[in-house]
């Protein structure tokens, strides 16, 4: 089909390069620099889609992100079939494939149209109100087809066979929007040095410049002064600059997210191409500068395919040169429609006529209006529009009421004024304020480090826009650091502004009007739901918003929220500011679950890590467990052996010579700074400001509330730098747990925190002949028991790579944890298998791990604590500073229920038959034969087959567990009642004499 409506020389796109495209299957030719949305226009197709609620016939309403009409889906293939794309924002290329939604069996004829006739039955709140009875009726009728019939678009069945990038960034200036302000501020801090990031959504620079032709800046004209600035900034060092980048949330200490459409523009995008990228950017300071919205006018069918924002058919005409109509109507309350009239009848569209609800304006653009001879109607409204595929016509009368006139057109561009854009300024926890003078949110008291600028601000004109702007962008960059700025302000010459404008319903839709003037499109929203939802009861904008769902479709309200905030207030009878505002919540604009899964998915979606040495223990024949996301091997069997022969087998040989356990797993943080010991005694219940360089301790982790958060080993490395060791699962939470404190609640220490679990590979050495295994590798350090002896920590060689070397034991034997640099762990650990061999050594694995830590009564955090575990639960009251006056978990711990008689605590148990092993997690009772439900008194922590001890051992939490040494109690289960001994927590070695060989 040929584009009958594109007007040669308009806009800025050359119509040298073509490119084709389809929607429903008809096909269309288009130019590079298209949207979806100005090809079909130029093609003079207008019906786009159905309406939710209503299933309307649907068109344009604007040209950007606001779009609440024009949602279709687009389709690569068969595992790329993206709905809800607006078809304002997408971009054209060569082969494009488009259909429209929420239709059947096509888009001219509908079925779901019956609901427009049917309409009263499904007026605001109805949902609310149907559905009740009969009760069953809900869950096998009503529940299904609600479910079948809600949302918009299809999903794609297959797997989605795109990738997703994800990038980290930081800077001192991060500018949000990439119109006049936006570029102003950009261009001032870049001048001072300064890491600067500008972010914008669309793919060329500009903003409202792209359709202003009255502006001019620097003797050029806007659009042309966008670009050089635009290059001018890209060719700075400092300066990233991000086009179809949509800054899409604005979380807590200026930490936004964006996301850049990288390929979704591309006809044939490689492979090696992310469809979308995933910015998460911490800001020093944040300028934002994301403009203001259009508003529709509020009259009867406003809906009508055509009938659509100014700036929208300002925007078709001078940047992609297409007409909208060829008989064009206008309805206003705002001066900016008048520009968008003149430029249209320049370019030799007619302009039926111009119909403004205020009185007597007066001004440049109106006096240009008059002199192109389009026809001016002053104190009118237009109040209802013809047609129904496509607007035919509109309907005048005097706002006051009186006689109608009806005006053949096949476009109408409305506009009721500008909104603000403040939803990252709301995202940001600011609050907004009521400029009753211009009657719009602005905003107002400021929670982060962030400014608004130009019209998001409230600021009209172009010339008072670049002004604050590029005063904003200095100062961000002042405060940050840059240098005093050499480059000159932009100079303005010429700009247009526009201020004021309507609020609420126009003349025809007003109180006791039953038409369907719209509020909010995509929900299909109308006045008389607003004022509805008031009536009922709800008097809150909140409550108005849920009953009639305003402002809770996929444009969240852009061009809805003031409008039916004004209805609501109007029927209220109380000012704006009094019934309020509603919410702005990420994301601005949808966003895909790819951009923000990115790579986690598939295999990545639970990653898999392995430690340097999981080859050699696959080579070895090892069995694995999954432990969190790391592979551990679990034991090592021989031929002919089972599970237990192997953890049997490994368990005597590690007490009777020595074993290798890779124990990379173990968290590991670094805690630097001068405030390092201090910071210490305040996040662990043990002492450390006199624990010499080079000594170890094995350290408890509490919660606020005094129980067991975690435990490990902690290695003083220098006077301001520890090692600190965490359980295999807590790691990550230490972590934070550790970041929180320090940023939150101890700012003042000077301390710097890193993890290093990965950085490091640990083999443990255990057993008596641990010694002899690793002497002959190292190199600098005296393995002597005087040199080194239990809970030390040392810095030398092994094989020939640096090592941190650890004295210390989770056997009870003489013990050793080689930590090395991970890319040197497998040879490492060969060297080590290799000497181990000369005593006869074994590789054990996380199972005997287990067996012989229970065996001394060693405890895992986790298994034998359940978060309601204290250290003296534990047995670990040796390891609270008794002359500590602070940390964390201090105050919990002297609460009466965890000082209180009868807490449960950690015991041995041994069962009167030793050869049963008792299940983990089984019940204890002091009486099993009281009647069902039996009083629990404890469970089984941990259970295992002891070859050391030749029987059965288990660690329990038993109430008053210590005061019950020696007692018999009673683990009932399926098959009978075991009976057990309560004893102590060690089986292995009571006085710790095996600790020195």
């Amino acid at each position: 089909m040929s584009a009958a409506f594109r007007i040669s020389g308009a806009g800025r796109l050359s119509q040298a390069k073509t490119a084709s495209f389809s929607f429903d299957d008809k096909s269309y030719t288009g130019i590079e620099g298209d949207t979806l949305a100005s090809a079909l226009l130029a093609n003079g197709v207008h019906l786009v889609g159905r309406s939710f609620k209503y299933h309307r016939p649907r068109g344009f309403l604007s040209a950007g992100a606001e779009e609440p009409n024009a949602l279709v889906q687009i389709v690569r293939d068969d595992a790329r079939k993206t709905p809800n794309v607006r078809a304002t924002v997408q971009e054209l290329y060569d082969g494009l494939t488009a259909n429209s939604q929420n239709r059947w069996p096509s888009l001219a004829f509908d079925i779901g149209a019956v609901n427009d006739i049917a309409s009263p039955m499904f007026s605001a709140g109805f949902y609310y109100k149907t559905f009740m009875w009969p009760k069953w009726a809900w869950k096998d009728l009503y529940e299904p087809k609600i479910r079948a019939a809600a949302g918009l678009g299809v999903s794609p069945e297959k797997p989605d066979p795109d990738h997703y990038a994800a990038r980290y960034a930081h800077c001192e200036v991060l500018v949000l929007g990439g119109g006049a302000a936006g570029i102003a501020a950009a261009l001032a801090a870049a001048e001072t040095g300064v890491r600067v990031i500008l972010a914008d959504e669309q793919a060329e620079f500009g903003g409202s410049l792209r359709f202003e032709s009255g502006a001019r800046i620097d003797g050029q004209s806007g659009h042309a002064w966008a670009q050089a600035a635009i290059a001018k900034l890209k060719a700075m060092d400092n300066v990233r600059v991000l086009s179809r980048t949509t800054a899409f949330g604005y979380y807590a200490q200026n930490f936004v997210g964006l996301v850049e459409r990288v390929s979704d523009h591309l006809k044939s995008p490689g492979h090696e191409l992310a469809r979308e990228r995933l910015w998460q950017v911490r800001a020093g300071r944040v300028v934002i500068a994301t403009g203001a919205i259009e508003r529709h006018m509020v009259f009867a069918n406003n809906d009508r395919p055509g009938v659509m924002l100014a700036s929208a058919a300002r925007t078709y005409l001078n940047h992609y040169g297409v007409a909208v109509g060829r008989n064009v109507g206008v309805y206003t309350a705002n001066d900016s429609a008048y520009a968008a009239a003149i430029d249209l009848k320049k370019a030799g569209v007619n302009v039926a006529a111009i119909v403004d609800l205020r009185d007597n304006p007066a001004g440049p653009a109106i006096d240009e209006a008059r002199a192109l001879g389009i026809e001016i109607n002053f104190g009118r409204a237009v109040v209802s529009a013809g047609g129904k595929l496509r607007v035919s016509s509109m309907t005048v009368q005097p706002k006051n009421g009186g006689g109608e006139r009806t005006i053949p057109v096949d476009a109408i561009l409305m506009s009721a004024g500008w909104t603000p854009s403040v939803h990252l300024f709301s995202q940001s926890r600011g609050k907004v304020a009521f400029n009753d003078e211009t009657k719009r949110f602005v905003p107002g008291t400021y929670a982060q480090d962030c400014v608004s600028v130009g019209a998001c601000n409230g600021t009209d004109g172009l010339d008072a826009t670049v002004d604050e702007a590029y005063a904003a962008g200095a100062k961000a960059a002042k405060d940050a650091g840059g240098k005093a700025g050499k480059g000159a302000k932009p100079k303005v010459d010429a700009g247009e502004s526009w201020s004021r404008g309507m609020l609420g319903a126009g003349p025809g839709a007003g109180p006791g009007t039953t038409v369907k003037a719209f509020v909010d499109f995509q929900n299909d929203v109308t006045a008389k739901d607003i004022r509805q939802a008031v009536h009922e009861g709800m008097h809150s904008i909140e409550h108005v918003k849920r009953f009639t769902t305003n402002g809770m479709a996929t444009d969240q309200g852009k061009t809805s929220n003031m409008h039916g905030l004004a209805i609501a207030a109007e029927e209220l009878g109380k000012p704006i500011p009094q019934v309020g505002l509603t919410t702005f919540r990420a994301p601005y604009t949808p966003v895909t679950f790819g951009s923000i899964v990115g790579h986690a998915r598939g295999a990545l979606f639970d990653p898999t890590r392995r430690t340097a040495t999981h080859g050699w223990a696959a080579s070895h024949g090892a069995v694995f467990e999954d432990v969190g996301h790391w592979k551990r091997a679990w034991y090592f069997p021989k031929a002919g052996e089972d599970m237990h022969k192997a953890v049997d087998r490994e368990c005597v040989t590690v007490r009777k010579v020595g074993g290798l356990f890779d124990a990379s797993t173990l968290g590991k943080i670094e805690v630097v700074g001068p405030d390092a010991a201090k910071f210490m005694e305040l996040l662990y219940t043990n002492p450390w400001e006199k624990l010499e360089t080079g000594r170890c301790r094995y350290g408890i982790m509490l919660r606020e509330d005094g129980f067991i958060y975690d435990d490990g080993v902690v290695g003083r490395l220098a006077p301001d730098r520890f090692h600190v060791t965490t359980t295999t699962g807590g790691a990550p939470r230490v972590m934070n747990h550790m970041e929180d404190y320090l940023q939150t609640e101890f700012p003042h220490l000077n301390v710097w925190l890193t993890s290093i679990t990965e950085q490091w590979a640990v083999i443990a050495v255990q057993g008596p002949k641990s010694r002899e295994i690793i002497a002959p590798l190292v190199e600098g350090i005296d393995m002597s028991d005087e040199g080194m002896p239990h809970m030390s920590v040392r810095e030398g060689k092994i094989c020939g790579v640096p090592t941190r070397l650890f004295r210390m034991s989770f056997t009870g034997e003489r013990g050793f944890e080689v930590n090395v640099p991970a890319d040197y762990g497998e040879a490492v650990w060969e060297a080590l298998w290799a000497e181990g061999q000369k005593h006869g050594a074994t590789a054990y694995g996380t199972e005997s791990m287990h067996v012989l830590r229970a065996e001394k009564g060693y405890i895992i955090v986790g298994q034998d604590t359940d978060g309601t575990v204290t250290p003296n639960d534990a047995g670990l009251d040796w390891a609270v500073g008794k002359k500590k006056t602070d940390f964390v978990g201090i105050r919990g711990l002297t609460r009466t229920d965890l000082v209180a008689k009868g807490r449960k605590q950690l015991v041995g148990l041994k069962t009167k038959d030793p050869k049963v092993v008792l299940e983990e997690g089984a019940q204890i009772v002091a009486d099993p034969k009281q009647p069902i439900p039996m009083k629990m008194i404890g469970h089984v922590t941990s259970s295992y087959w002891s070859e050391n001890c030749g029987r059965s051992i288990a660690l329990a939490l038993v109430a008053g567990g210590r005061d019950r040494l020696g007692e018999t109690l009673y683990v009932p289960m399926p098959n009978g009642t075991i009976e057990v001994e309560v004893t102590g927590m060690v089986f292995v070695d009571e006085k710790g004499e095996r600790l020195n060989g």
